[in-house]
């Protein structure tokens, strides 16, 4: 017996749907790249910069793909499930996707990382205005709000 009519368009659409991309971006900034790899469950990031103070630096994704000003601030706050947001990935009540481990930097300046997350996807990184990935001055102690004490934006690259 065949299936109704509605299934079979439900199988051609799922069928037709686009996988998500993976996207590799340069940072501004610092020099370097990001490439946001699509996974079952979240998103592989791998990160290759240099031009950073030796130390900890937060990584956070925020919610507008956009780093055309200097201090990118253009790219918004963080990406967030609902407001008011609550950061720290050691924060019971966090509702803040874009939250991140930290990334290190040699003393020679340069941080390769893999990070993976389940907090996001990356079609929700790809929405209609993109996520930017941006690096912070300092480590993101995971608690203190709004941002982990992370400093200012150093580094910032487009996910789109």
């Amino acid at each position: 017996m065949l299936p109704k009519l509605p299934a079979l368009i439900a199988l051609a659409a799922l069928a037709a749907a686009p996988a998500a991309a993976d996207v590799t971006a340069s940072f501004k900034g610092i020099s370097g790249t990001v490439t946001a790899v699509a996974a079952p469950k979240g998103v592989l990031l791998r990160i290759d910069a240099s031009g950073l103070t030796p130390g900890w630096h937060a990584v956070h994704f925020h919610e507008k793909g956009t780093c055309d000003d200097a201090r990118f601030k253009a790219s918004g706050s963080h990406t967030h499930m609902a407001m008011p947001a609550v950061h720290g990935l050691l924060n019971p009540a966090a509702n803040d996707t874009g939250d991140l481990p930290n990334i290190y930097a040699g003393a020679d300046g340069t941080a390769k990382a893999e990070l993976f997350t389940t907090l996001v996807t990356m079609a929700t990184l790809q929405d209609a205005d993109g996520s930017a990935v941006v690096v912070h001055a300092k480590a993101d102690d995971y608690s203190t709000q709004p941002i982990g004490g992370a400093g200012d934006r150093i580094g910032c690259a487009v996910i789109k």
